[in-house]
């Protein structure tokens, strides 16, 4: 039997393709962390600025979640994903050649506009292909590919940029979101079906394309859920601070207090993306396994603010132990991306994607909101000092981000305790473990 005969593996083949394209997104919207120092002088921009800017990619991705849900179940993965890459791929060329903070703003917040319905429409690829007591897993597996393109943003983009400069190493990246999106087109099918295979047993997509009037009802009870809120919520806390931690002021932190080169820092930093890509299929495997659900989205979030929280009260823990603390902050948040599976199984298949890209939508406002947040806050605490025109800000201004990151943690924790004593009193929190 060949891999292109058997859809079981070549649903594999059609999953990485997809994959390869969310992995190109998490490269672009964490790539501010390495690139900081050069952005703030080519755009004369201060703590509050860059992370405005910053900022542009996660205001258009977070808002257009729900919209991205609801196009990926009426018009299918494939064409939804290699639409958006395309648009990626325009956005990324703007910025390279990008003048002004002005131009910087809008190309980046296309940036946001085609890479926002590629995760979406990767999870609805996956309800389609694979059984729902597999779904976790595949959540698992999908955000780990975003620990890979974070991994590329740090120390490989360094070395990138110090060789052939920001601008001509951002283009290149252009052309590489290009290439996934023929590679998309190309070979991704919606469902099995399209495919030339009989229907996975165990998986039952919906027949046709949802009608109007469906989506519109399962987007109104799935925004009358309050576990959607809480869900999203929580979510909201954690990709907020992840992503201005590892997304942007990271390395900044890294370089300013502990004085050490932009490639160095970019290695610690690493080590927070190594822990996205080994965590969440960890803790989407063992969840599948033990059939548990909220219980283990809880304990993420605790681990999580432990992390966060010794970083503020240490404000310089030696090196090492910072990048182990930065590894377990996304490691244990591999735990947390369970969120998603736990929305998609209170809802029906017509519901997938709807469901997943609003808990995102209110999850990535988070990214959207404390980028600027902490930029203030090191505005606020900076003393005047500059190196080669680029702010250096003060330990002090970084202990009081990190209590900002360590308090959303415990925020964090209180919308996953509430989800958890919900699903105890309403909801079967016992998933079937899967069995061939």
């Amino acid at each position: 039997m060949t891999l292109r005969s058997d859809p079981r593996r070549w649903r594999w083949v059609l999953w990485t393709v997809l994959a390869g394209g969310f992995l190109l997104v998490n490269f672009h919207r964490v790539s501010s962390s390495v690139l900081a120092d050069q952005l703030a002088r080519a755009f004369d921009a201060s703590a509050a600025e860059l992370g405005l800017l910053h900022s542009s990619f996660f205001y258009v991705y977070a808002a257009l979640q729900l919209p991205a849900g609801v196009l990926a179940d009426r018009a299918g993965s494939r064409r939804v994903a290699a639409a958006g890459l395309v648009v990626m791929s325009a956005g990324v060329f703007a910025f390279a050649t990008s003048g002004s903070f002005a131009v910087g703003f809008l190309a980046r917040a296309a940036i946001g506009l085609g890479g926002s319905v590629v995760y979406v429409a990767t999870l609805r690829f996956c309800a389609n292909w694979f059984r729902p007591t597999e779904f976790a897993t595949m959540t698992g597996l999908t955000i780990a590919a975003t620990g890979i393109g974070g991994v590329l943003a740090t120390t490989p983009l360094a070395l990138a940029v110090g060789a052939f400069g920001w601008r001509e190493t951002l283009a290149g990246a252009g052309c590489a979101s290009l290439v996934a999106a023929v590679a998309v087109l190309a070979l991704v099918r919606d469902r099995p079906e399209r495919a030339g295979f009989d229907p996975i047993e165990g998986v039952t997509p919906p027949e046709g394309r949802t009608d109007t009037r469906e989506v519109l009802s399962n987007t109104r009870t799935v925004l009358g859920e309050r576990e959607t809120w809480l869900l999203g919520g929580m979510l909201f806390f954690l990709i907020g601070v992840n992503f201005t931690v590892l997304g942007l002021w990271g390395v900044p932190y890294i370089v300013h207090v502990y004085d050490v080169s932009v490639a160095r820092a970019s290695a610690y930093v690493l080590l927070g993306n190594v822990g996205l890509v080994v965590g969440p299929p960890v803790f989407g495997s063992l969840s599948d396994r033990l059939g548990r659900r909220t219980v283990v989205v809880l304990a993420s979030t605790v681990g999580f603010t432990a992390a966060y929280g010794v970083v503020f009260l240490t404000v310089t823990p030696p090196l090492p132990v910072l990048g182990l603390l930065f590894f377990l902050a996304t490691f244990v948040n591999g735990g947390a991306a369970l969120a998603y599976t736990v929305a998609k199984e209170r809802h029906g298949a017509t519901a997938s994607g709807t469901v997943t890209g609003t808990v995102n939508s209110i999850g990535y406002f988070g990214a959207a909101v404390f980028p600027a947040l902490m930029g203030v806050v090191l505005d606020a605490y900076w003393t005047g000092g500059t190196v080669d025109g680029a702010r250096v800000y003060t330990t002090a201004g970084y202990r009081v981000a990190f209590g900002i990151a360590a308090l959303s943690g415990v925020l964090a924790v209180c919308c996953a305790a509430l989800v958890h004593r919900r699903a105890d009193r309403t909801v079967d929190d016992r998933a079937t473990p899967a069995t061939d």
